[in-house]
């Protein structure tokens, strides 16, 4: 049976940032802090192979999986790839199989715990809602982690880099354990194609289970346009919106009308890139804010603009609890408090051809001559093309893949210049980069907002680090409750949901 339940809105989201930057550390301690904290749903499952085959430190993964509900597929993945102890330093991860539109079990499988298993140790110690970020650019995946995060009890799905009209009908399918599809856009598709990725929850289920608590649901956008396409025409409830503008870190929408460049080669935004935060507001649901504001000043801001709060990326991605690596963080922070930073937004780098934003760091992905020195090799796929090949069927392609392979697919030569193979580059930055012939490893890139040279806010003096709860302190303008009790710093502003028992 349903039952009304009062929800309060958080103030503060933390932004999902990819590859497990937002990772389940991260997310908890936001969480207990009362604000909402996200885990990045991006490659999930190639990060709990990565770190069983790194011999699971800490036993988190195995704690985790003991709470799986269907214990004989957790035991499948553990009994493939966990190394007691860990690999060898100069012996490579072993992957699995890439996505595919009909997707392989063992893939599904994967793909599923992955995401039970950060999800529950994101909520693990307390009882407060934590998220999970998806961008819809990555189709493949979205039908098993949606229902992996569902299993755990995530509380918020929040999805962009794409039109996510179809997920809210997900939501509503799985609630109840039944079936659900979506749409896989395939380039070059042709009326009578089947395009449809299709997933039965009973396929996968060892018994029984309760129905599961639907998430809400945050749209992010940077337009009005998407805002009502979304209201009116998506398949279910959309509970609220996350307004990203082009100064928010990671994938950024592209400008909008024709393409303008700056003196250094980065999109320009104009007046047609602002949201008109009014026309917001009468859509009557709630939205954050997100892109430059990591400040109290910005939070009252977003406020009083009629916003229930703001998304910050930036400030929680250097943080102690961040997945990022310790080296690359004392090397950024360090040339924060030098006034030595910058952010470059690269139109592309980014396979998916949205622009980009890439801190520039000596030893990462950033510098060019290290990444043209790179063989190339696309073993991941998470950002590859789906198209249709000359014999009617679906094949996938990835501009950042060998050139000659690339185009042997059918893609332009031009759609291979300047691409970065972000998928190994952002895995190398959470610390699992990809070891080759036994000694090159893979390079780091780092993605951050423009905000970044304002680190210095929450940076110690002596350059200590700092913590998740004190950005949140920082931005809420006063103490913050980690501890996870239920009496927690919230924002004002409440809703009425419907969820389920």
């Amino acid at each position: 049976m349903d039952k009304l339940s009062e929800l309060k809105l958080p103030t503060v989201i933390q932004g999902g940032m990819g590859v497990g930057v937002s990772g389940w550390r991260l997310a908890q301690a936001v969480a207990k802090t009362g604000q909402l904290g996200v885990v990045s749903g991006t490659a999930l499952d190639r990060m709990l192979l990565r770190r069983l085959q790194d011999g699971d430190p800490g036993g988190h993964m195995r704690r985790a999986l003991d709470h799986f509900p269907f214990p004989a597929m957790a035991a499948r993945i553990w009994d493939k790839y966990y190394i007691a102890g860990g690999k060898a330093e100069t012996q490579s991860y072993a992957n699995s199989p890439q996505f595919a539109k009909d997707m392989p079990r063992e893939v599904s499988e994967l793909i599923i715990v992955s995401n039970f298993v950060e999800i529950w140790l994101a909520r693990e110690g307390h009882s407060n809602p934590v998220g999970i970020n998806y961008l819809e650019k990555i189709q493949p995946p979205h039908l098993a982690s949606i229902y992996g995060s569902m299993l755990a009890g995530v509380d918020y799905i929040l999805m962009g880099a794409g039109i996510p009209m179809r997920v809210p009908g997900i939501l509503d399918k799985y609630a109840n354990h039944e079936p659900a599809t979506y749409p896989l856009y395939v380039a070059g598709a042709k009326e009578g194609d089947d395009t449809t990725m299709r997933f039965d929850p009973r396929e996968f289920m060892e018994g029984d289970l309760p129905p599961l608590r639907r998430p809400w649901f945050l749209a992010i956008i940077a337009s009005n346009t998407l805002a009502v396409t979304m209201v009116k025409k998506a398949n279910g409830r959309v509970d609220g919106f996350i307004i990203e503008g082009p100064t928010a870190g990671g994938h950024n929408a592209p400008p909008r009308g024709k393409l303008q460049v700056n003196d250094i080669g980065e999109p320009i935004y104009g007046e047609r890139d602002v949201v008109d935060l009014p026309k917001m507001c009468e859509l009557g649901l709630p939205f954050w804010l997100a892109g430059g504001y990591g400040s109290a000043e910005q939070v009252r801001a977003a406020l009083a603009a009629g916003a229930a709060g703001v998304q910050v990326g930036t400030a929680f991605a250097f943080c102690a609890e961040s997945g990022l690596r310790d080296d690359y963080k004392r090397a950024v922070l360090q040339k924060v408090m030098d006034g030595t930073v910058s952010v470059f937004t690269d139109r592309l780098a980014s396979p998916t051809g949205f622009p980009f934003k890439v801190v520039q760091l000596d030893g990462t992905v950033s510098d060019n001559v290290l990444s043209e020195a790179r063989h190339r090799i696309c073993d991941l796929g998470y950002l590859r093309e789906a198209f249709r090949t000359p014999e009617g069927t679906i094949d996938f392609r990835c501009g950042s893949e060998p050139i000659s392979l690339f185009v042997s697919k059918g893609g332009a030569v031009e759609e291979t210049v300047g691409r970065k193979c972000v998928c190994n580059a952002l895995m190398a930055t959470t610390g699992h980069p990809q070891i080759r012939a036994g000694k090159h490893l893979e390079a780091g890139i780092i993605t951050s907002g423009d905000d970044l040279t304002e680190l210095t806010r929450f940076i110690p003096a002596d350059g200590s680090s700092y913590h998740a709860a004190d950005v949140v302190a920082a931005l809420m303008g006063g103490a913050v409750n980690s501890g996870g009790a239920d009496d927690v710093l919230v924002g004002e502003q409440h809703v009425t949901q419907t969820l389920g028992d």
